[in-house]
């Protein structure tokens, strides 16, 4: 009830009881709500089609990009070329090997889950032992049961077991006892049949070293590792599936893929693997009888200028896999010395004077030389290697008693110049290009460096240098009418699909004219020559029933303490031509530094064994004796 005059007095709210509002901001609240209810249905929406998308229709590309991720492409080695003599007989030749390896830590992890436990019902400890058995039942005693079971349970992530086993043996591990566990790689194995004799040539062929993980047998010395790009061929591809982070472990039974290797062709040489087997036996025998420090042998054709044997008496055993632990990088079995290390030739040298004389028009075989005891060469005086007085020799006997003072007056008839120009021709200075490595050039002097001494040294074979191959060849110019052919050891290429090719011939370089090699090639017969009073000095080089062309050489040796020519120490050589009448081959000698024996005088002996093993081998028509030539006038 209100009064009449005013208002209504307020009521107080009843303790207690709550006004009623209206919540505030509810509207706000709600649209959260839906919004939220919103995108969670629309976010399930999207998760579903990527999971139909995913696993319905994307499922096989994705699982082949997921294996693309696991993929490694590895190299299949290519088949190494063989290397043959001229007769087609193997020299180095490679052999198929497996290396088989296991996977330790991922296996015993594979082994530990129940499903495979169950699966195979046998354990990781049966497992091992039942491996490590089988393995050594087909491999052999090589490969003892323990020490493979003992790598089998290693922590390792990667361990090979065995390193050269053959294809047939892999293939029975793996296949016929079923021990996929055991992965393989393709490994080569070079072999040498003919092992020492020709190691100096062929060189070596193995594993890298320093790099464990490669696969490929690579030339490492000689010709191995020259001729290594035509060798080694060219490497095919396979795809395979690796460990987790580490591309080098491959998981055995994953292989994808195959491209083939194309083998490497086959190097045929010039070299006959008997007469280098020989010359080798026979070098290396007369080395250590004439106490000498090394020495070394060559056997060239006498027309072609082929090397039928190249030797040296220090070889290696290239069969050895640890040759190269064994030996020191400079020691000079792994070397070849025949071609590497040059020496001053002595009288053999002295060929060039007699071949330049008579060329010129200077002098005949029957020309009479006074030949005194010495003679003054600016500020040195030269003598023969015996003392004389006067003596009056034709010029096959100045050769062929290798007077140094007769050579050195024809030598002076000739002049600087065209000595010069003759040691040019013969080779000398410039290597052969034979087709080795470490070829040396050899030291001849050039023109402009010569003083008034040096027209006194050179031709006697005294201060220039070559090495006994060159020395060969300038022998091989007088045996083939007086054309050089560079020496070769190369004969031809054979590649992978059998197809021959020839390697070139090289260009002769005429010295001399024929007639002047014919004449020096007799007077050269006087060398072995033994008739009372006319005595050449290599008598012991004769072969009865054949002409002998050759010349005997001794030069001093330089005394390092002293810088001077040494008395003691010398290089022992000969060169000779079998047979003088029909040359076939030309033979060259160094012995260095031979001392107190028999045997260390004269390299004509060692000449003799070769030439009559040579004669017997190729059947070489017998000669006609030749008529004793007058060496000593009065």
């Amino acid at each position: 009830m209100q009064r009449a005059n005013g208002p209504a007095p307020r009521r107080r709210p009843v303790r207690g009881v709550r006004t009623a509002r209206p919540p505030a901001g509810s509207g706000h609240h709600r649209r959260r709500l839906v919004v939220g209810r919103t995108l969670l249905v629309v976010a399930l929406l999207l998760a579903g089609v990527k999971l139909v998308q995913v696993q319905g229709l994307e499922a096989d590309a994705l699982s082949q990009k997921s294996q693309q991720q696991r993929l490694t492409t590895k190299k299949i080695p290519a088949r190494r070329g063989a290397i043959t003599d001229r007769e087609g007989r193997q020299l180095a030749l490679s052999e198929e090997r497996r290396a088989l390896y296991v996977l330790p830590k991922q296996l015993r992890e594979e082994w530990d889950k129940p499903e495979t436990i169950e699966r195979t019902k046998l354990n990781a400890d049966r497992r091992t032992e039942q491996i490590a058995k089988g393995m050594h039942e087909v491999l052999g005693d090589e490969f003892p049961e323990q020490e493979l079971l003992a790598k089998l349970r290693s922590d390792r992530s990667f361990l090979y077991l065995a390193d050269s086993v053959r294809p047939e043996q892999a293939r029975q591990i793996r296949e016929g006892l079923k021990f996929r566990e055991i992965g393989e790689e393709y490994r080569e194995v070079r072999q040498y049949p003919g092992a020492e004799p020709a190691s100096n040539i062929i060189g070596l062929a193995n594993w890298r070293m320093d790099n464990p993980n490669d696969q490929k047998v690579r030339g490492l010395l000689g010709l191995e590792n020259l001729q290594d790009p035509l060798l080694a061929g060219r490497d095919g591809r396979r795809v395979v599936e690796t460990a987790l982070n580490n591309d080098d472990m491959v998981i055995p039974g994953t292989e994808r893929q195959l491209e083939p290797a194309t083998p490497g062709s086959t190097l045929e040489l010039t070299i006959d693997s008997d007469v280098q087997y020989q010359v080798q036996r026979m070098l290396a025998d007369y080395v250590r009888k004439s106490g000498a420090k090394n020495g070394s042998a060559v056997v060239l054709d006498a027309h072609t200028g082929e090397v039928y044997a190249l030797a040296n008496d220090k070889t290696f055993d290239p069969n050895d896999p640890d040759i190269l632990k064994k030996l020191s990088n400079d020691d000079p079995r792994l070397g070849n010395p025949a071609v590497s290390s040059p020496f001053e030739p002595g009288s053999v040298n002295k060929v060039v004077t007699a071949a330049a004389g008579v060329e010129y028009g200077l002098v005949r075989p029957d020309t009479v030389l006074d030949v005194p005891g010495a003679i003054q060469v600016a500020d040195r005086q030269i003598r023969d290697a015996w003392a004389h007085g006067p003596m009056r020799m034709t010029f096959t006997g100045v050769l062929a008693k290798s007077s140094n003072v007769g050579t050195i007056k024809v030598a002076q008839q000739v002049g600087e110049e065209r000595f010069a120009e003759m040691l040019r021709r013969f080779g000398l200075g410039q290597a052969t290009g034979v087709g080795l490595p470490g070829e040396s050039a050899g030291v001849v002097p050039a023109r402009q460096q010569w003083s008034g001494s040096t027209f006194g040294n050179l031709p006697i074979g005294q201060g220039l240098s070559m090495t006994v191959l060159q020395m060969a060849g300038m022998y091989q110019a007088i045996a083939n009418d007086g054309v050089r052919v560079p020496p070769r050891i190369i004969r031809a290429e054979i590649g992978p699909d059998g197809q021959r090719k020839e390697t070139k011939r090289p260009d002769g370089v005429k010295v001399v004219s024929p007639e002047t090699a014919r004449t020096v090639r007799d007077m050269l017969r006087a060398v072995v020559q033994d008739a009372p009073g006319q005595r050449g000095t290599g008598p012991q080089a004769a072969l009865e029933g054949y002409q002998i062309s050759g010349k005997t050489g001794t030069a001093q040796q330089v005394d390092k303490t002293c810088a001077c020519y040494s008395t003691s120490q010398h290089w022992i050589t000969f060169a000779g031509i079998l047979p003088a009448n029909a040359p076939r081959f030309v033979v060259g000698l160094m012995l260095d530094a031979p001392t107190g024996t028999p045997y260390s005088e004269s390299a004509a002996p060692l000449f003799h064994d070769i030439a009559s093993y040579l004669a017997q081998r190729f059947q070489i028509p017998t000669s006609e004796p030749g008529p004793v030539q007058q060496l000593v006038v009065g």
